[in-house]
């Protein structure tokens, strides 16, 4: 599919939640399309959530204007003002402002950006009814009205669309889910067909794309003294300041419905499949990083480049790679396209980047989700090849260390996981063995839930937790 033809007023690209991610991924690549020249596409957006009043306010006053600040892993910092979201939507219950744009014919994308629990997905890629909030968004969408999650603020724009007659709209994924665009695609249509819209079903069907993406670039919760660096350098007061690596990328399967920016002119990747670089991106850094997050929480540190400079830490992490993910992911049948071993040392030295400051407890946060999404696979592929599993069992056995601190009040800050039921996460703890709890846990293992050579792998893998715990004890 080819970027749009030149029209007389721009298009839009409708974005569903401006946190620090968006707005130092996507809006960049589209705001460095215009200052090419290319301004046929505009970015909108706001939050589906009353959260960020403080920063959507900011973006308001400032015309959706905001300062970026990137830092290589050699500390060099640059600046740019990123001017490509011409429309911020301020917050109300009904999602007005989000529905209206997303009715107007003018608006040819609508991306978004969920976390792995947001979605709701069980291990069979079945909506998980048993989510308060998501109950009550079918309730709302039977009654005509938008929610708070994702399908229900989905369902309640495409309502909106089909009824103005505004015709076809790409659904973009930009988040981490594994196959994103077809789950998210699979669990928008469970829920009208929960809510009975059989007509907007079959709209939804006939005129949406859902293509899958994979996204990259780390991105803290920026701090005031990111606004002060600002300041410092630019002269500029701007509340909405906030700050990424130097790093980014973004690929995209090429499956639009109603055009799109000429995003390869910037640098996205547009490709027909994009599962060779998700897998790398999911195990090789998403998993990495939770691994390096979990340990250094146990080892006493606050930051991700604390743990990854730790020998100990930075060797669970290589190994975990080497030994058990690139065997999986380039095989003679299946050859990855990619250079896993660089894409290794790239990212653990991303990862070592002082300048970041990105903490462990953003990154541990919802292990709930990453254990069957970002790390279970692996272990399913090697002990289905008979092939051992010591090195990757290590990262689970690190979040269970990681969870009985969490248990007994000990972490030293909060811990957010959507996915996490709080009862059946102390049980856990609280179990005579807790390792066969765990080990035993459905949603995080699906069928390899009380397996035996989970179990004794996991038991060897506790023990050296343990060991490295007691060697970093003050």
């Amino acid at each position: 599919m080819q970027s749009s033809t030149q029209t007389a007023l721009p298009l839009t690209m409708l974005h569903l939640g401006l946190g620090s991610f968006h707005r130092a991924h996507q809006a960049v690549y589209l705001h460095q399309l215009q200052q090419k020249g290319d301004r046929r596409w505009v970015l909108a957006g706001g939050n589906i959530r009353p959260d960020m009043e403080g920063t959507i306010q900011a973006l308001i006053e400032q015309n959706g204007a905001y300062t970026l600040e990137t830092v290589t892993p050699q500390g060099e910092r640059s600046y740019t003002r990123i001017t490509s979201l011409q429309t911020v939507v301020p917050y109300d219950s009904a999602l007005s402002g989000l529905v209206r744009l997303g009715a107007d014919a003018g608006t040819r994308i609508i991306s978004f950006s969920v976390t792995e629990a947001g979605y709701y997905l069980d291990a069979r890629d079945r909506l998980d009814l048993g989510f308060a909030d998501l109950g009550a968004d079918i309730a709302l969408a039977r009654r005509g009205l938008a929610g708070s999650t994702i399908y229900g603020a989905l369902t309640a724009i495409l309502k909106a669309r089909m009824l103005a007659g505004a015709g076809p709209v790409t659904l973009l994924n930009c988040d981490n889910l594994r196959h994103n665009g077809d789950r998210v695609r699979a669990g928008l249509m469970q829920f009208l067909e929960l809510t009975g819209d059989a007509a907007l079903l079959h709209w939804m069907k006939d005129n949406t794309r859902s293509p899958n993406a994979m996204v990259d670039r780390i991105t803290p919760r920026p701090t005031p003294a990111v606004a002060e660096r600002v300041k410092a350098a630019t002269g500029v007061t701007d509340p909405a300041a906030l700050m990424a690596e130097s790093f980014i990328q973004w690929v995209i399967e090429d499956n639009f419905i109603a055009g799109r920016p000429a995003w390869e002119s910037v640098g996205v990747e547009m490709v027909a499949s994009v599962q060779a670089h998700e897998e790398a991106k999911i195990r090789l850094l998403n998993a990495t990083h939770s691994c390096i997050a979990w340990a250094g929480t146990l080892a006493g540190y606050r930051f991700i480049h604390e743990g990854v400079q730790d020998a100990a830490i930075r060797q669970f992490a290589h190994d975990y790679v080497t030994d058990d993910v690139m065997p999986v992911l380039d095989t003679p049948e299946h050859p990855s396209p990619l250079d896993l071993a660089a894409y290794r040392d790239v990212v653990l030295e991303r990862f070592g980047n002082p300048a970041i400051l990105d903490t462990n407890q953003r990154v541990a946060m919802d292990g709930f989700s990453k254990v069957p999404g970002f790390i279970a696979p692996t272990v399913r592929e090697r002990l289905g090849r008979g092939e051992p599993i010591g090195s990757v069992a290590m990262l689970p056995a690190l979040f269970l260390a990681y969870l009985q601190r969490w248990h007994a009040g000990q972490l030293g800050h909060a811990y957010q996981d959507q996915a996490m039921d709080p009862a059946v996460a102390h049980a856990i703890c609280e179990a005579a063995d807790p390792v066969a709890a765990f080990c035993a846990d459905a949603p995080l293992w699906g069928s390899l839930a009380g397996d035996e050579r989970l179990l004794g792998a996991l038991r060897t893998a506790f023990a050296r937790v343990e060991h490295f715990i007691k060697d970093h004890q003050p």
